[in-house]
């Protein structure tokens, strides 16, 4: 199993952390279990980035337009399912899912690899966005990120995210308009083009009958038809489906669940859209029958919905998908690539640290496992492995949080690191402070904002994370530099109470 390539400066690092998990939690979709999901995402990664990094040494042609490349995230998706198709033609299938294995083996699976103009209508249009919208809309409709953290991540206004992501929704309608239009199609098809065109640009349009029944029984003009209409809500399924292909939209149910975790409401309640998702449709009706036994009230809706959220779903291959995974979605894409870190120069590390809060400290009680590591009975500084530690003495038995720092990889003089928080009580703001004891100094944070007098850190919340639930957590990542020892840090606060260590 290669090696993750090294992060050339500390920007790269955190696109890393940005990424991987979103690697790792489809990676394990397409796996047997945690240990196989970590060796298909380690070489998933190392081949996608590989392939970033000649793209972006490649000599510029014409007008400087980039070629057409996917966002990264969804390259990185992409470069899982390639190599996941490698293991299966090597032999290596048994460690994948079982339907992934007949995905593969399909004509669906040709459809992503065959000739251009035959590959799915929503993956021919991102490819076809200039690398910053694309990011933008996928970010935003698949990863399922707040607007004001995604407007951070890529050097926008955050008052005009929100009209930035409009122009860029339409946009992306017009590639894929242009991209049917160019498919090879039959004459009825052809015939059909233009009124479906007209149909899906408003919400009131109706749909005649005989569209209706074209778009029951063909494949190709369905799929256009669902990344044309902007409304509805169902561009997020348009996007995974078309772009992932096997397992999208599982991919999208977790990374809607990992975001509902990274704002700190614990498992999110379905959202009440108006799309004609069968996903999110089959969420509502969850909620309904268990609301009319138990409830009639919206409080005790939410409490149902909460206790009954679907673990993915939605038609065809990913309904299989979702119902087969036993291992259930990840919620949090807390972990870090595994590592092979040595503090020397010449050393190859292994990932970046998580980029957004976790869900929790994983084990086989939790419902939503993370694929990771052992942790460590002791501080280390070994990377790769959590610093632990007896308790704080500052801090005592009724302490109502629980500290864990992560040494997710360190070299000759950084290193990266995680802290996650969790806490029994509800928390509308919070500051989290801890002590280094060999002089570290903290050079970048996410998902909170910094601040180090002396060895003395703290990590205020950001604008979009202020919100903890009662008996939830909080996580946020950082990169430091190191000389001499890198022990694990201590007197860990939070709102200026002492937490025991974990």
């Amino acid at each position: 199993m290669p090696d993750l390539p090294t992060p050339q400066d500390a920007a790269e690092a955190a696109l890393f952390s940005e990424c991987w998990d979103a690697v790792l939690s489809y990676a394990d979709l397409c796996t047997s279990g945690s240990l196989t999901a970590n060796q298909l995402a380690t070489e998933a990664f190392t081949l996608g980035m590989r392939e970033v990094r000649e793209a972006d040494f490649a000599p510029q042609r014409g007008s400087g337009r980039r070629a057409a490349r996917l966002p990264m995230i969804p390259l990185l998706l992409t470069a899982v399912r390639n190599t996941a198709a490698g293991w299966e033609a090597q032999g290596l299938g048994h460690k994948l899912d079982p339907d992934l294995r007949l995905w593969l083996n399909s004509e669906k699976a040709t459809r992503y690899t065959g000739p251009p103009l035959q590959r799915p209508i929503a993956l021919r249009g991102l490819r076809d966005m200039q690398d910053a919208d694309a990011s933008l809309l996928w970010l935003a409709e698949v990863e399922a990120l707040p607007l004001s953290s995604v407007a951070r991540r890529l050097g926008l206004d955050p008052a005009a995210a929100a009209q930035e992501l409009e122009q860029v929704r339409a946009l992306f309608r017009d590639r894929c308009h242009r991209a049917h239009l160019d498919s090879p199609m039959d004459a009825e098809c052809r015939s059909y083009a233009r009124l479906l065109d007209a149909v899906t640009r408003s919400s009131a349009a109706d749909t005649p009958d005989d569209l209706s029944r074209h778009l029951a029984t063909c494949v190709q003009c369905a799929e256009a038809a669902a990344c044309l209409r902007l409304h509805g809500g169902g561009l997020p399924a348009a996007l995974a489906g078309g772009v992932i292909g096997w397992g999208g939209l599982a991919y999208l149910e977790r990374r809607r669940r990992a975001s509902e975790v990274r704002l700190g409401v614990g498992r999110p309640v379905p959202a009440d859209n108006d799309a004609g998702d069968p996903r999110e449709g089959a969420g509502r009706s969850k909620v309904l029958r268990h609301g009319l036994l138990g409830a009639a009230v919206l409080i005790s809706l939410v409490a149902l919905g909460v206790s009954m959220m679907p673990m993915g779903g939605g038609s065809g291959d990913d309904t299989t998908a979702a119902s087969h995974d036993d291992r259930q979605p990840v919620a949090d894409p807390g972990s870090a690539p595994p590592s092979t870190a040595d503090p020397s120069p010449t050393h190859t590390t292994s990932g970046a640290p998580s980029a957004s809060a976790s869900a929790g400290k994983p084990d086989h009680g939790n419902p939503d496992p993370e694929p990771q590591g052992t942790a460590s009975a002791t501080a280390s500084s070994a990377p790769g492995h959590r610093a632990t530690g007896s308790a704080d003495p500052s801090a005592s038995a009724s302490a109502t949080c629980r500290a864990s720092y992560d040494l997710v990889n360190q070299w000759n003089d950084g290193f990266q690191s995680t802290v996650t928080v969790s806490t029994t009580r509800a928390l509308a703001g919070w500051r989290v402070e801890w002590s280094f004891r060999d002089g570290q100094k903290v050079t970048q944070m996410w998902d909170a904002t910094v601040s180090q007098s002396g060895a003395r850190v703290s990590a205020d919340a950001a604008d979009y994370n202020q919100s903890v639930s009662a008996n939830g957590s909080l996580s946020f990542g950082f990169l430091g530099t190191w000389s001499g020892k890198n022990s694990a840090p201590y007197a860990f606060t939070l709102n200026g109470e002492s937490c025991s260590l974990s």
